[in-house]
């Protein structure tokens, strides 16, 4: 009689051990999806931003008034990212005054990525103005008079 309890005991063991087991099991594999999902969308949206960032680039060497003339305003993106579309809208602004610039890619899966800013009319035609300082900055002779107010101060 005790050797079938003990039988029972053993059984009703292996039992809950499986249960057990197989709950974390399908915990691991669950995390394992999840993880490779949220991956799939990381690396979706560093493309995304890339794409962005290629855009608005490509705006500001163009500049705003002669972009739309030479680009698409919305279309797919260049292989091998065609899965990706993109939308850039230009606001003229009045002379003398920063266009508002709004980029907007959209991933395979329909997520929006989004990006604002003001973009500066490209003015006269020299395609790289010489850009300068109107006057010369004194980087280490700032950062000694730093260096010596707090030494001054301590």
């Amino acid at each position: 009689m005790v050797s079938q309890r003990r039988r029972a005991f053993a059984l009703m063991e292996v039992v809950i051990a499986g249960i057990i087991l197989a709950i974390g099991l399908g915990s691991i594999v669950s995390l394992a999806a999840r993880a490779l999902m949220d991956q799939q969308r990381g690396e979706r949206a560093v493309m995304a931003a890339a794409l962005l960032d290629e855009l608005l680039a490509s705006v500001i060497v163009d500049g705003p008034e002669e972009w739309p003339k030479l680009h698409n305003l919305s279309g797919s993106c260049d292989p091998p990212w065609a899965d990706f579309e993109y939308q850039v809208d230009i606001e003229k602004a009045e002379p003398g005054a920063p266009c508002d610039v709004v980029a907007i890619v959209r991933d395979p899966v329909g997520r929006e990525f989004r990006v604002a800013t003001r973009v500066a009319l490209r003015l006269g035609d020299e395609p790289n103005p010489e850009r300068q300082p109107s006057e010369q900055l004194d980087r280490q002779g700032y950062f000694d008079a730093k260096e010596s107010e707090s030494n001054g101060t301590k």
